[in-house]
């Protein structure tokens, strides 16, 4: 959603330029539905998102967090 933002679009641009009803963005921005990798590159295409620096970005936040920590390090609970 924060990317979207700022990129100036809202949900029903965003549903427009996808093909897709607006309750589409909606859905995966509450997380209520996940995307797929397709998905994904073509939402990132549309707000002009460098994949890389997002992931890279997203991991970083991750990292913050215990249980991830261990996973990654593929230690279990």
């Amino acid at each position: 959603m924060a990317a979207r933002e700022e990129a100036g679009f809202t949900q029903v641009n965003i549903a427009e330029k996808l093909e897709k009803p607006q309750s589409f963005v909606s859905k995966y921005e509450r997380g209520e539905r996940r995307l797929d990798f397709a998905e994904f590159v073509e939402i990132a295409n549309i707000l002009e998102i460098d994949i890389a620096d997002f992931v890279n970005r997203y991991l970083s936040t991750i990292s913050q967090t215990p249980s991830v920590k261990m996973r990654r390090k593929g230690k279990t609970k």
